[in-house]
Protein backbone atom coordinates (compact mmCIF):
# COMPACT_ATOMS: atom_id res chain seq x y z
CA UNK A 1 0.00 0.00 0.00
CA UNK A 2 1.37 3.68 -0.86
CA UNK A 3 1.47 6.34 1.42
CA UNK A 4 -1.34 7.96 0.19
CA UNK A 5 -3.54 4.97 0.55
CA UNK A 6 -2.28 4.35 4.25
CA UNK A 7 -3.53 7.98 4.61
CA UNK A 8 -6.87 7.06 4.23
CA UNK A 9 -7.70 3.54 4.51
CA UNK A 10 -7.92 0.91 7.15
CA UNK A 11 -5.99 -2.17 7.38
CA UNK A 12 -6.46 -3.90 4.19
CA UNK A 13 -5.95 -7.56 5.53
CA UNK A 14 -9.25 -9.92 4.87
CA UNK A 15 -11.44 -10.19 8.03
CA UNK A 16 -11.98 -14.19 9.10
CA UNK A 17 -14.24 -15.46 11.52
CA UNK A 18 -12.51 -17.65 13.58
CA UNK A 19 -15.43 -20.42 12.70
CA UNK A 20 -15.46 -19.82 9.13
CA UNK A 21 -13.94 -22.69 7.01
CA UNK A 22 -11.48 -22.19 4.30
CA UNK A 23 -9.85 -24.76 1.79
CA UNK A 24 -8.14 -23.97 -1.24
CA UNK A 25 -9.48 -20.02 -1.47
CA UNK A 26 -7.92 -16.84 -2.03
CA UNK A 27 -9.07 -13.53 -0.32
CA UNK A 28 -8.61 -10.25 -1.69
CA UNK A 29 -8.04 -7.18 -0.01
CA UNK A 30 -10.52 -6.31 2.63
CA UNK A 31 -12.53 -9.40 1.97
CA UNK A 32 -14.60 -10.06 5.38
CA UNK A 33 -15.54 -14.06 5.71
CA UNK A 34 -18.59 -14.32 8.55
CA UNK A 35 -19.27 -16.65 11.14
CA UNK A 36 -19.29 -20.12 10.38
CA UNK A 37 -19.31 -19.66 6.80
CA UNK A 38 -17.66 -22.86 4.46
CA UNK A 39 -16.13 -22.21 1.76
CA UNK A 40 -14.00 -24.65 -0.92
CA UNK A 41 -12.00 -23.05 -3.79
CA UNK A 42 -13.07 -20.03 -3.83
CA UNK A 43 -11.61 -16.42 -4.98
CA UNK A 44 -12.87 -13.71 -3.15
CA UNK A 45 -12.45 -10.31 -5.13
CA UNK A 46 -11.84 -6.83 -3.13
CA UNK A 47 -13.96 -5.88 -0.32
CA UNK A 48 -16.68 -8.75 -1.07
CA UNK A 49 -18.12 -10.16 2.17
CA UNK A 50 -19.66 -13.56 3.40
CA UNK A 51 -22.51 -12.70 5.99
CA UNK A 52 -23.12 -15.81 8.62
CA UNK A 53 -23.65 -19.74 7.53
CA UNK A 54 -23.18 -18.83 3.80
CA UNK A 55 -20.84 -21.71 1.72
CA UNK A 56 -19.61 -21.76 -2.17
CA UNK A 57 -17.35 -24.14 -3.65
CA UNK A 58 -15.87 -23.94 -6.93
CA UNK A 59 -16.33 -20.38 -7.08
CA UNK A 60 -15.00 -16.61 -8.45
CA UNK A 61 -16.32 -13.93 -6.66
CA UNK A 62 -15.37 -10.08 -8.10
CA UNK A 63 -14.78 -7.22 -5.81
CA UNK A 64 -17.73 -5.19 -3.60
CA UNK A 65 -20.32 -8.13 -3.79
CA UNK A 66 -22.71 -8.55 -0.74
CA UNK A 67 -23.42 -11.96 0.11
CA UNK A 68 -25.94 -12.50 2.48
CA UNK A 69 -26.30 -15.44 5.22
CA UNK A 70 -27.45 -18.65 4.45
CA UNK A 71 -26.83 -17.91 0.49
CA UNK A 72 -25.22 -21.25 -1.19
CA UNK A 73 -23.58 -20.81 -4.16
CA UNK A 74 -22.56 -23.37 -6.74
CA UNK A 75 -25.48 -26.39 -4.75
CA UNK A 76 -23.87 -29.43 -4.37
CA UNK A 77 -25.15 -31.84 -7.24
CA UNK A 78 -25.43 -35.44 -6.95
CA UNK A 79 -24.85 -37.87 -9.54
CA UNK A 80 -28.72 -39.28 -9.73
CA UNK A 81 -27.85 -41.13 -13.16
CA UNK A 82 -25.86 -43.60 -11.04
CA UNK A 83 -27.53 -46.66 -8.98
CA UNK A 84 -27.52 -44.45 -5.83
CA UNK A 85 -27.40 -40.47 -5.75
CA UNK A 86 -25.76 -40.86 -2.27
CA UNK A 87 -22.32 -39.75 -1.33
CA UNK A 88 -21.48 -43.40 -0.79
CA UNK A 89 -20.84 -43.50 -4.01
CA UNK A 90 -18.32 -40.53 -4.77
CA UNK A 91 -17.20 -40.20 -1.16
CA UNK A 92 -16.89 -43.56 -0.40
CA UNK A 93 -13.90 -42.97 1.75
CA UNK A 94 -15.98 -41.73 4.45
CA UNK A 95 -17.49 -45.47 5.12
CA UNK A 96 -14.98 -47.86 3.77
CA UNK A 97 -11.14 -47.80 4.64
CA UNK A 98 -9.58 -49.05 0.93
CA UNK A 99 -12.22 -46.81 -1.00
CA UNK A 100 -11.06 -43.48 -2.03
CA UNK A 101 -12.41 -40.00 -3.62
CA UNK A 102 -14.01 -40.58 -6.89
CA UNK A 103 -11.76 -38.21 -8.82
CA UNK A 104 -13.79 -38.01 -12.15
CA UNK A 105 -16.81 -37.08 -10.19
CA UNK A 106 -15.16 -33.91 -8.51
CA UNK A 107 -13.79 -32.68 -11.32
CA UNK A 108 -16.94 -33.19 -12.88
CA UNK A 109 -17.91 -30.78 -9.99
CA UNK A 110 -15.08 -28.14 -10.67
CA UNK A 111 -15.70 -27.93 -14.67
CA UNK A 112 -19.10 -26.50 -13.58
CA UNK A 113 -17.18 -23.45 -11.93
CA UNK A 114 -20.13 -20.20 -10.99
CA UNK A 115 -18.67 -17.28 -11.79
CA UNK A 116 -20.00 -13.89 -10.20
CA UNK A 117 -19.17 -10.30 -11.32
CA UNK A 118 -18.25 -7.08 -9.10
CA UNK A 119 -21.15 -4.98 -7.01
CA UNK A 120 -23.41 -8.32 -7.08
CA UNK A 121 -25.81 -8.20 -3.84
CA UNK A 122 -27.15 -12.03 -3.16
CA UNK A 123 -29.80 -12.29 -1.39
CA UNK A 124 -30.62 -14.00 2.39
CA UNK A 125 -31.05 -18.25 1.43
CA UNK A 126 -30.72 -17.52 -2.11
CA UNK A 127 -29.37 -20.68 -4.23
CA UNK A 128 -26.48 -20.21 -6.93
CA UNK A 129 -27.02 -23.58 -9.33
CA UNK A 130 -23.76 -25.15 -10.69
CA UNK A 131 -22.08 -23.62 -14.04
CA UNK A 132 -23.57 -20.03 -13.64
CA UNK A 133 -22.62 -16.78 -14.93
CA UNK A 134 -23.89 -13.49 -12.77
CA UNK A 135 -23.12 -10.15 -14.09
CA UNK A 136 -21.87 -6.69 -12.46
CA UNK A 137 -24.42 -5.29 -10.86
CA UNK A 138 -26.61 -8.41 -10.78
CA UNK A 139 -29.28 -8.63 -7.45
CA UNK A 140 -30.47 -12.10 -6.69
CA UNK A 141 -33.66 -11.95 -4.45
CA UNK A 142 -33.70 -13.29 -0.89
CA UNK A 143 -34.49 -17.29 -1.15
CA UNK A 144 -34.19 -17.86 -5.12
CA UNK A 145 -32.64 -20.73 -7.19
CA UNK A 146 -31.26 -19.38 -10.17
CA UNK A 147 -30.61 -21.97 -12.25
CA UNK A 148 -29.77 -19.68 -15.37
CA UNK A 149 -26.93 -16.89 -16.43
CA UNK A 150 -28.25 -13.73 -15.23
CA UNK A 151 -27.31 -10.21 -16.84
CA UNK A 152 -25.27 -7.58 -15.45
CA UNK A 153 -27.53 -4.95 -13.33
CA UNK A 154 -30.62 -6.93 -13.64
CA UNK A 155 -32.55 -8.12 -10.55
CA UNK A 156 -33.93 -11.23 -10.41
CA UNK A 157 -36.00 -13.15 -7.61
CA UNK A 158 -38.30 -16.33 -7.21
CA UNK A 159 -38.06 -20.49 -7.65
CA UNK A 160 -36.53 -20.53 -10.29
CA UNK A 161 -35.39 -17.30 -10.51
CA UNK A 162 -36.81 -14.79 -12.84
CA UNK A 163 -35.90 -11.29 -14.32
CA UNK A 164 -38.00 -8.69 -12.38
CA UNK A 165 -36.32 -5.47 -13.65
CA UNK A 166 -33.15 -3.50 -14.41
CA UNK A 167 -31.52 -1.66 -12.09
CA UNK A 168 -30.30 1.20 -14.54
CA UNK A 169 -31.61 2.17 -17.71
CA UNK A 170 -29.08 -0.18 -20.48
CA UNK A 171 -27.65 3.45 -21.31
CA UNK A 172 -26.26 4.21 -17.61
CA UNK A 173 -25.71 0.50 -16.71
CA UNK A 174 -22.85 0.39 -20.03
CA UNK A 175 -21.53 3.92 -18.92
CA UNK A 176 -20.97 2.12 -15.33
CA UNK A 177 -19.56 -0.93 -16.99
CA UNK A 178 -17.13 1.54 -18.56
CA UNK A 179 -16.05 3.32 -15.37
CA UNK A 180 -15.26 0.16 -14.33
CA UNK A 181 -15.26 1.92 -10.82
CA UNK A 182 -14.36 -1.19 -8.51
CA UNK A 183 -10.92 -1.07 -9.79
CA UNK A 184 -10.13 2.20 -8.57
CA UNK A 185 -7.29 2.84 -6.16
CA UNK A 186 -8.52 3.31 -2.35
CA UNK A 187 -7.70 7.04 -2.14
CA UNK A 188 -10.09 7.54 -5.21
CA UNK A 189 -12.45 5.57 -3.78
CA UNK A 190 -12.97 7.08 -0.74
CA UNK A 191 -13.29 10.37 -2.43
CA UNK A 192 -16.01 9.08 -4.48
CA UNK A 193 -17.94 7.60 -1.51
CA UNK A 194 -19.62 11.05 -0.39
CA UNK A 195 -20.94 11.37 -3.76
CA UNK A 196 -22.21 7.81 -4.44
CA UNK A 197 -24.59 9.29 -0.75
CA UNK A 198 -25.58 11.96 -2.29
CA UNK A 199 -25.65 12.30 -6.27
CA UNK A 200 -28.65 10.95 -8.22
CA UNK A 201 -26.77 8.07 -10.71
CA UNK A 202 -26.09 10.46 -13.89
CA UNK A 203 -24.99 13.38 -11.86
CA UNK A 204 -22.57 10.99 -10.21
CA UNK A 205 -21.20 9.80 -14.24
CA UNK A 206 -20.94 12.88 -15.26
CA UNK A 207 -18.67 14.34 -12.72
CA UNK A 208 -16.63 10.92 -12.17
CA UNK A 209 -16.12 10.03 -15.80
CA UNK A 210 -14.17 13.21 -15.94
CA UNK A 211 -12.40 12.36 -12.95
CA UNK A 212 -8.35 11.09 -14.16
CA UNK A 213 -6.78 10.64 -10.53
Amino acid sequence: MDRSEDLVAKDPEPRIHPTAEMKGCKLGRYAAIGERVVLREVIVGDFSYFERHAEAIYTTIGKFCSIAANSRINALEHPIERLTQHKVSYRPNEYFRWLGVDAAFRERRRSKAVTIGHDVWIGHGAVILPGIAIGNGAVIGANAVVTRDVPSYTIVAGVPAKPIRLRFAPEIAARIEALAWWDWPVEKLARAVPDMQAMPIEAFLDRWENDAV
